[in-house]
């Protein structure tokens, strides 16, 4: 029959409390979701046709237009939570920039339930690769040339919040064309390493040839002259 063998450290009670003083190691679950709330992540999605670069904008309940966004996700980077917003939204499959290449704020509306307040909003820059109908309904995910882009983005908006909607376009269209010339230039190393293979290629192909033809000859100049390719 078993034995029952004392604890010699007799564990303590842990006690709850609801006081409202901050613990230096721990931040309290409602300020968790107050910082959640004021993070959120924007997908900036564009592709390139004909040279020229078209953006996707999504409707929001209000009926304007907008990038695919929402809140900063638990347990995802915010690359992994815009590229969320973007499928779901928009339908969006593509490549999305790891680095969040602008910031903007915005206020949401007062409610009942919530003041007013200020969120700040990471956008990312995603080239889509394609498309597929989205989760959300209607979202009406929409083509648009640049500048009908920027001004659909200040349409029904205060002119400093649309202004900024416009500067992320501005410097999305910057960093599109410092990728495309990246890229660019790296095609054109790759060609020029490929041409400079082949001429090794071809003057190691005539260096055996050459040393062919001598073997054959036995030495002699006439006979190394009908031996040469």
């Amino acid at each position: 029959m078993g034995r029952e063998v004392p604890n010699p450290r007799p564990r303590r009670a842990v006690k709850w409390s609801r006081s409202t003083d901050p613990s230096p190691k721990y931040v309290p679950l409602a300020n968790l979701r107050k910082l959640r709330e004021c993070q959120q992540v924007a997908a900036v999605c564009y592709r390139v046709r004909n040279d020229f670069v078209e953006f996707l904008l999504v409707r929001t309940r209000g009926g304007r237009w907008i990038f695919p966004k929402g809140n900063a996700e638990p347990g995802l980077t915010h690359a992994q939570a815009a590229a969320l917003e973007a499928f779901e939204e928009a339908g969006v499959h593509g490549r999305m920039e790891e680095a969040c290449f602008s910031r903007y704020s915005r206020r949401t509306e007062p409610s009942e339930r919530a003041s007013q307040k200020t969120v700040t909003v990471n956008a990312h820059l995603c080239e889509v690769l394609r498309l597929e109908s989205p989760q959300e309904s209607g979202r009406t995910p929409t083509w648009f040339p640049a500048e009908k882009t920027k001004r659909l983005l200040r349409e029904d908006r205060s002119p400093e919040y649309g202004n900024d909607l416009a500067r992320i376009i501005n410097r999305a269209l910057a960093r599109i064309e410092l990728s495309r010339n990246d890229r660019s230039a790296s095609e054109k190393s790759r060609i020029e390493r490929s041409k400079n293979e082949t001429h090794l290629t071809a003057d190691a192909l005539k260096n055996v040839q050459f040393i062919d033809a001598i073997r054959k000859s036995g030495g002699s100049v006439g006979k190394l002259r009908d031996a040469l390719p």
